[in-house]
């Protein structure tokens, strides 16, 4: 699945509320100082669940992909959080692929393989999940499979691959990266969490409570930040 890629208000910082609320504002649900506003320069680095944020693309494009630079959205979050972004991970997944291909599932490959050759040429690591394919209810749906561990896998390494990082930029929504990021506290790292989610029912954008309080600080995203980062 290829969004068409590819900027965030200026976060506005909250001070978080007590950890055991369930009304949590962005911010710092831990109370800790906010040593983002430090001059001193500080390197970070950015992961990006691109089936999230191709789903935060997709709801504010209002069902059309946001097209927007990758790389220059990144930059710009880092930038917000008073951060120079060192590298990129972008976790996604290549197109389905039948066993004799369509030609919409060639076009989608030919399109997918152009867009990451192009992050890799401009200094992003592209991790690769596959893309599987169920029938449900007499219809075809497709899921990234790998994707999460990968990102796990690569969040794990930073003490042992960047000893100077002791700030990270995750974008995501899932609750399974908790233990990795409690053990990168442990380790003296700082998450800083860019989400969405919507506190009205019936939405495709519940709020984690067990994800935001174990990061340090979570910022939601909104359009701007899309459209700051347009081509």
């Amino acid at each position: 699945m290829l969004d068409t890629i590819l900027k965030s208000q200026n976060s506005k910082s909250y001070k978080g509320h007590s950890s055991n609320s369930f009304n949590m504002l962005p911010g710092d649900p831990k109370g800790s100082p906010d040593e983002s506003y430090s001059h001193k320069k500080i390197e970070t680095l950015v992961f990006i669940d691109s089936n999230f944020l191709s789903k935060v693309s997709g709801h504010f494009g209002k069902g059309k992909y946001l097209i927007y630079d990758l790389i220059t959205f990144s930059e710009n979050l880092a930038k917000k959080q008073k951060l120079i972004c060192k590298k990129i991970y972008y976790y996604t997944a290549p197109p389905f692929q039948s066993s004799i291909p369509s030609k919409e599932e060639e076009r989608r490959k030919d399109g997918y393989d152009r867009f990451v050759d192009k992050l890799r040429k401009r200094g992003a690591l592209v991790r690769e999940g596959r893309c599987q394919r169920l029938k449900a209810d007499g219809k075809f749906e497709y899921k990234q499979k790998g994707v999460d561990i990968l990102i796990a896998m690569d969040l794990m390494s930073v003490p042992l691959k960047f000893k100077e990082i002791k700030k990270i930029i995750l974008i995501a929504s899932d609750s399974d990266f908790v233990p990795v990021i409690n053990n990168l506290e442990e380790q003296e790292i700082k998450t800083i969490l860019y989400t969405y989610y919507e506190k009205k029912r019936n939405t495709n954008f519940s709020r984690s409570n067990h994800l935001i309080k174990s990061v340090n600080k979570y910022v939601l995203l909104t359009k701007q930040d899309f459209e700051e980062a347009k081509k």
